[in-house]
């Protein structure tokens, strides 16, 4: 765990995806996660699956899960929006409790966003009736359990916000 309260470290997500038994990370590589990434790759514990679009991680990750595995989404809120007949479609219909972890680009936390993709993003939550949590440094981590637990007994979809652009994993 990092020792600093005021980002959030790559060890600790990756401490709570072992927690709950993660088994693949579903994931559009972007350079926001790099660090996150390269300390999941050596995790031979954890099957790293790459997409090309956001969308198709919402079929990935239902499959993984009907045939037994634990799979997270880690994506951008950008991806997160042009998933949304994906996550209506397969996480919601089929009720795939699964958690997507989120890079909420744009969000300052003093209400003057730096891209309109943090405008939508709450918005977009809302309207497709996603929980979410937002997750800004290390000491609001367990908020990714409580996403965790809320995903198993809705059995559907919960969101992670990480604010700031995932601003802990890149040191």
């Amino acid at each position: 765990m990092a020792e600093s309260t005021d980002v959030l470290s790559p060890e600790t997500v990756h401490g709570k995806f072992k927690e709950h038994g993660i088994s693949h990370i579903v994931w559009l590589p972007d350079s926001e996660t790099n660090f996150l990434f390269t300390l999941l790759d050596t995790d031979p514990d954890l099957n790293m699956v790459g997409v090309g679009r956001e969308g198709n991680a919402c079929a990935i990750a239902s499959g993984l899960s009907a045939g037994g595995a634990t799979p997270v989404i880690l994506i951008q809120n950008t991806g997160l929006m042009e998933s949304g007949d994906s996550i209506r479609g397969w996480l919601k219909s089929l009720e795939i409790p699964v958690v997507l972890v989120v890079g909420y680009r744009g969000y300052t936390r003093h209400g003057v966003n730096k891209d309109t993709a943090a405008d939508f993003t709450e918005p977009f939550l809302n309207a497709f009736q996603i929980k979410y949590y937002l997750v800004e440094s290390d000491k609001d981590a367990d908020r990714i359990s409580v996403a965790f637990e809320e995903s198993k007994k809705i059995n559907g979809p919960v969101v992670v916000l990480v604010a700031d652009e995932f601003h802990g994993f890149n040191r």
